[in-house]
């Protein structure tokens, strides 16, 4: 079995695994959440959203997260959906966006109503404008293997996304199975591929576990080759415009297979937990984490 000697593990939980809570997280509980992610061990974490506050009212205090969060030893990312958001973003010390598309037409046009296209022609000029002024560029490619409208997608269309924005200059494709349909043939399949197409692009599994396959899709990924994953502390999150989907995988759970499998992550699972504790109270459903529950039950 071939595998990679460590993984790094991309935290998602301050914006993904946060933004769709129902009731405002206090912006001091989420600092304190990204501060001890990092005491984790986190070395890159997405902080919040440069996102309309009425859209999504939990990331109105995107600024002052950035303003109180910014970290010389981490690459914090924020996420900034157009020209709007990028805007704001160039205004505070952030060097790191991530902009997203999703492979299908409809959860696009549900999401940010536009077409994959029309989202495409706006990102370019945007993504090398932020090229020019020294930005690390993330590109989210949503839905990139199960859509909760069109169903199955077919991977040409993915790889043609995914090939759209390297062309644009981009340094890392975050690729999301955004309603945890994925199975690890799929996974593996479209990940060697990409791999093999893009040898000098930074490639991302974003797993969510909706049906508990997150952590056998990230084998399958490992097996092709790709040795970076998006998580979410407590498996926080799911996502707004994708009915039924759960949270991304849970960092602890990542955590305690690839360490057992003596895959190095420079990340403490307990540590994590503790993160997780933090924001706990402030949450509208319970934690669905297999080692946080365990943990729990044991009394660690």
């Amino acid at each position: 079995m071939q595998l990679p000697n460590k993984v790094t593990i991309i935290e998602v939980g301050p914006r993904d695994g946060l933004q769709n809570e129902k009731g405002f997280v206090p912006t001091e509980a989420k600092m304190e959440f990204i501060h001890a992610l990092r005491l984790a061990g986190i070395t890159e974490m997405e902080l919040t959203s440069f996102v309309s506050p009425k859209w999504v009212p939990q990331m109105a205090d995107a600024a002052e997260i950035v303003d109180g969060c910014l970290d010389s030893n981490t690459r914090s990312i924020v996420l900034a959906p157009n020209k709007k958001g990028i805007d704001r973003v160039q205004e505070t010390g952030i060097k790191a966006v991530a902009v997203f598309v999703g492979v299908s037409n409809t959860f696009n046009k549900k999401n940010i109503n536009k077409t994959t296209a029309e989202s495409m022609e706006e990102l370019r000029p945007l993504i090398g404008e932020l090229k020019t002024n020294g930005f690390f560029v993330r590109a989210c490619i949503s839905t990139a293997w199960h859509c909760p409208f069109e169903g199955k997608i077919d991977e040409d269309d993915t790889i043609k996304l995914c090939s759209e924005f390297a062309k644009a200059g981009v340094d890392e494709l975050s690729v999301a199975d955004t309603i945890g349909m994925a199975v690890p043939n799929e996974a593996y399949s479209l990940f060697r591929k990409l791999k093999t197409m893009m040898p000098n692009i930074l490639l991302t599994g974003h797993f969510h576990d909706t049906r508990k396959l997150a952590l056998a899709n990230i084998l399958a990924s490992m097996q092709a080759g790709i040795d970076r994953f998006d998580a979410s502390a407590g498996g926080l999150g799911g996502c707004p415009f994708a009915p039924g989907a759960t949270g991304n995988v849970a960092t602890e759970d990542v955590v305690y297979m690839l360490e057992r499998m003596g895959i190095e992550t420079g990340i403490s699972s307990k540590k994590i937990i503790e993160a997780v504790d933090i924001v706990k109270p402030h949450l509208s459903r319970p934690i669905d984490s297999v080692i946080y529950k365990l943990q729990a039950s044991s009394g660690a």
